[in-house]
């Protein structure tokens, strides 16, 4: 059966055929669609607070305007940290089914090295939304989203990892012959 995450290279997915690409790496394109729609200025935090604040007060009752102004912010610093751990997850997923591919070393290795390349890609996006964000007038570029971002790439990796791999073998891998 095929998983969400592989616990071990998988081998219907080794043959070379458009669509396995397509399967692998279209949850990954979504996922940077979605942060590049995000991008906009109407996700700026003046955008965003004309919606979000009457929902939540529906929800949670009226907010004095200086907490709504904090509660807004955490929020969307909270949203930062899960939409940037979702897109990591898609591009751990894809990266061990790409990765799987080929042989590594040992199970542990071919782990990591996913989990590393999808941290990295995470970061190498948020540093460019941010970056483009720089140019659009109701919106800032901040090197602390990008910590942010990648920290919330970093932690959901790693409960993936936790939760799926915790019982990782350390034998090496059968050879591809």
């Amino acid at each position: 059966m095929w998983s969400v995450f592989p616990d071990r290279p998988s081998d219907p997915w080794k043959s070379p055929r458009a669509g396995w690409w397509i399967a692998v790496w279209l949850p990954v394109a979504l996922a940077l669609a979605v942060i590049c729609m995000e991008s906009t200025e109407t996700f700026s935090s003046q955008n965003t607070s004309g919606w979000l604040r009457p929902l939540f007060e529906r929800l949670f009752g009226a907010f004095q305007d200086e907490n709504w102004a904090s509660f807004h912010h955490y929020l969307r610093k909270s949203g930062h940290f899960l939409g940037y751990g979702t897109v990591s997850l898609t591009f751990f997923r894809a990266w061990l089914y790409t990765l799987g591919r080929r042989m590594q070393p040992s199970l542990r290795a071919w782990r990591a090295r996913a989990a590393l390349l999808a941290i990295a890609s995470t970061a190498l996006v948020a540093g460019a939304d941010e970056f483009h964000q720089t140019f659009l007038p109701g919106r800032t570029g901040l090197f602390s989203d990008v910590v942010l971002d990648t920290c919330g790439a970093s932690a959901l990796c790693l409960l993936v990892w936790f939760l799926r791999f915790r019982n990782c073998d350390r034998q090496p891998l059968p050879s591809d012959a």
